[in-house]
Parts: structure tokens; C-alpha cells; sequence
């Protein structure tokens, strides 16, 4: 089968049988069929290579096929993939145990599953069932999943309106916005629960103090505050976790994405001994997953922080973020259709100044041989989240191809003029 003849065949069966407007998407937007993947580049069927500026959307924070990672989950799999379901699993103990020195002061336990809707459905409930109450309040522009619990706390009308009614007594502030977040959370609240760095609402870096202005209102009512690491966790901002960066400790914790490595799905939601003795004492199987915390999952988990560690991942994220930084920021002053770049780290926001033209200007990096992709809740807003490894030399690259892509842009907006 020749490359053209394999795409052709992809195509039809993702028409047929996956999601048609999806497969309409995706082939009008150019993009091949993805074959094999190493470090930070993407093949496709004509063996093209792409430099990956998107890293499946924080997944792939070691590359593609960390040779650590791949071995860990290779020896794993010729003892015993999946769990029994009886006896003790040594690997969920070890990752639990890494976790709880790695995440902030006071987050001793975890559960868990197998995606950050999943890790935020567990949130959800362990916050409902040891406070006794039932209101959340969640931000504009958030995004926590797409599972009905996770998707009720998300803040685009769009993706819930055609679902509703979903879980009720949810409420929505303006993110960043300290005064509006206090007089939200009162006494009835179960949880105020916030991304430490907004991703598809268009990477917004919260103001200093917004975090830690949380932690303390949340107290002062008995509240509980949920901080979704799902996107940002294990160095993706330039520290361990998006929290750190005001030194807060949540009750709860989610995270996914890159804690599988970019191997393995896993999902983990972690809390304090308070919430484990109200969720767990009458009932320890209140909340279970049947794949959740299975012994190859958390084989890559406990690869993956030690790659992290390691390899310095979390500081070489926010050295080569600053390059990223000042490098776009250079572009932006040569392009009126550019009007802010923001981030933490290396996970970047490219904004553009017009509606509908973020999509173009990615199909232009695509044609060069970059991939990155726009925010779901903002569309303006293009988002760059290369692997932790990424160097210099690969930076300087994805910093050219931006440039010419967006220049193209400029000129196909002139001629429609």
C-alpha cells in the first residue's frame, strides 16, 4: 500500500466508523496519518518529519518513547500487565508513596484512574462526600474534562449546553479575579476548584497572590480547594507543580498527561489524610477503578518522575521556556496580528489580535513541519507545549516556522481584503 493509498484508507474508516466531522477536519486542515514518533518529532505515512510544539496537549513531556520509560513498562509487561484485583500491587504503592514527595506539603494519599476527566470525577466526589456539601465553584474559560461531572465545572457554554442538565449547584467566576472567587465561596461551599495555569481558556497565568488568596478563603468557610494539575503538573511550568509557584497546598490534586510518560494512560488524584479518613473509614471501596493504578501505568508513572528528577526536567522547562518567551516576543513586535504572548515555563500562549486566523496560521506550520494546535475554550489562542526535552536548536526551528507561517497568514488576509 503506497502512502497516498494508506491515508485514503485512514480517511474513509475514520468517515465510516470513528467520527466523520472529525475526519472532514482533520483532512481539510492537512494533516497525514501519524506513524511513528521519537524525542520531539512526529512521522507520517511519506515519513515526514514534524517538530512537536503541541506534545499531546502536555502528554508528551519526555518526547515520544523515553527509552527509561519504555523500558520500565517493558519489563513490567513480561511479569504481570494488568492487576488482580485481590492482592496488594507494589507498583500503585511505590508511585503512591513518589507522589507524596513530590506533590505539595500535605498530600498523602491517592487514587488512581486512568485520564484527568477521570482524576477530576474523583475530586468531585471526594469533595462532595467529606464536606457534606454540594456547591462548586469553577472559572470561565476552565476546562476539567468532558465526563458529565467534570463537564458540568467546565466553563464553555458550548461543550455543555447540548448535555444539561448536568450536576447542579455549580457556579463560574471570572478567572484571576480574587474579589469575585471570595464572595463566591461561602459557607456552602464544597470546593472552589481552578487550573494553577488556565490552558483552553487560552493560557492565562494567574496573577501573583490568586492562588494562595484561594487557599485562604476556602479555609475561613471550610471549603475545600481543588487544584487541577492535569495540564501543568511534573514540571510543565517551570516547577513540580503550578502551585508551587505561590507555595500552596491544596486539599486535592489532579494530574494525568504526562505522568504515563507519554506511555501510558494515567490518571491520579491526591489528598489529605482528613478527606482519606471521611471517604474511606465507613466504605474503602467507595470509590474504585477497575484499571486504575494498574501495575503498567504505574511502572511509567514511577519511570517518569524519576526521568524528571533525574534529567532536571523541571528546571530545564523554565530556562528553555524564557528562550521560548523572548523569541515570540521578538515575532509578536514584527506582526500586527500577533497582540500578546504569555506563559509559565513551556506552556505558551500565542494570542492573535483577529478572530479565525489561528487556524491558518497552524495549517502554515504545518505545511513546514511544526505542529500546535489553538485552545478549545479560546480560539484566538495558540498553544505551545513542546516536551521538556526539547533543545535549543529545535527551539530556534519552531521560532522560524512561527514567524514564516504567521507572515503567510498576513498575506492571505491582505489579498481577501
Amino acid at each position: 500500500m503506497t502512502p497516498d493509498q494508506l491515508q485514503t484508507e485512514v480517511v474513509r474508516k475514520y468517515t465510516e466508523f470513528v467520527n466523520p466531522y472529525l475526519a472532514k477536519l482533520m483532512n481539510f486542515a492537512g494533516f497525514g496519518v501519524e506513524m511513528e514518533a521519537s524525542g520531539c518529532i512526529i512521522r507520517d505515512q511519506d515519513g515526514t518529519e514534524y517538530l512537536d510544539f503541541l506534545g499531546g496537549y502536555g502528554v508528551f513531556s519526555l518526547g515520544h518513547r523515553h527509552p527509561v520509560v519504555i523500558q520500565a513498562v517493558k519489563d513490567q509487561l513480561e511479569r504481570m500487565p494488568l492487576s488482580g484485583k485481590t492482592f496488594f500491587n507494589k507498583n500503585q504503592a511505590d508511585l503512591a508513596e513518589a507522589l507524596a514527595q513530590v506533590t505539595p506539603e500535605g498530600l498523602q494519599f491517592t487514587f488512581f484512574s486512568n485520564s484527568g476527566a477521570e482524576a477530576v470525577e474523583a475530586a468531585l466526589k471526594f469533595v462532595k462526600g467529606s464536606t457534606g456539601r454540594s456547591k462548586i465553584v469553577s472559572t470561565h474559560g476552565g476546562y476539567h474534562g468532558k465526563t458529565l461531572g467534570a463537564l458540568a465545572t467546565t466553563g464553555r457554554e458550548k461543550y455543555r449546553k447540548q448535555f444539561e442538565p448536568l450536576m447542579p449547584g455549580v457556579e463560574f467566576v471570572e478567572y484571576g479575579d480574587l474579589d469575585a472567587a471570595r464572595a463566591a465561596i461561602d459557607e456552602h461551599t464544597a470546593a472552589f476548584i481552578v487550573e494553577t495555569l488556565q490552558g483552553e481558556g487560552g493560557i492565562h497565568v494567574p496573577p501573583h497572590g490568586y492562588l494562595s488568596g484561594l487557599r485562604e478563603r476556602t479555609r475561613e468557610v471550610g471549603a475545600l480547594l481543588i487544584a487541577d494539575e492535569v495540564q501543568t503538573g511534573l514540571g510543565r511550568t517551570g516547577k513540580m507543580f503550578g502551585c508551587d509557584h505561590e507555595g500552596v497546598s491544596p486539599d486535592i490534586l489532579t494530574m494525568a498527561k504526562a505522568l504515563g510518560g507519554g506511555v501510558m494512560p494515567i490518571g491520579a488524584t491526591s489528598f489529605t489524610a482528613e478527606i482519606g479518613e471521611k471517604i474511606y473509614k465507613q466504605n474503602p471501596l467507595m470509590h474504585t477503578s477497575t484499571f486504575g493504578g494498574n501495575p503498567l501505568a504505574c511502572a511509567a508513572g514511577l519511570a517518569t518522575i524519576r526521568v524528571v528528577q533525574d534529567e532536571g526536567l523541571v528546571e530545564r522547562s523554565a530556562e528553555m521556556g524564557e528562550k521560548m518567551m523572548l523569541g515570540l516576543r521578538e515575532i509578536q513586535a514584527r506582526h500586527d496580528l500577533l497582540s500578546e504572548v504569555r506563559g509559565q515555563g513551556l506552556m505558551i500562549g500565542v494570542e492573535f489580535a483577529m478572530d479565525e486566523v489561528g487556524e491558518l496560521a497552524i495549517a502554515q506550520m504545518v505545511k513546514r513541519g511544526m505542529i500546535a494546535a489553538y485552545t478549545l475554550n479560546n480560539p484566538r489562542v495558540i498553544r505551545l507545549e513542546p516536551p521538556l526535552i526539547v533543545t535549543e536548536a529545535q527551539i530556534d526551528r519552531a521560532l522560524g516556522i512561527l514567524d514564516e507561517a504567521v507572515t503567510e497568514t498576513e498575506e492571505i488576509l491582505a489579498a481577501f481584503a
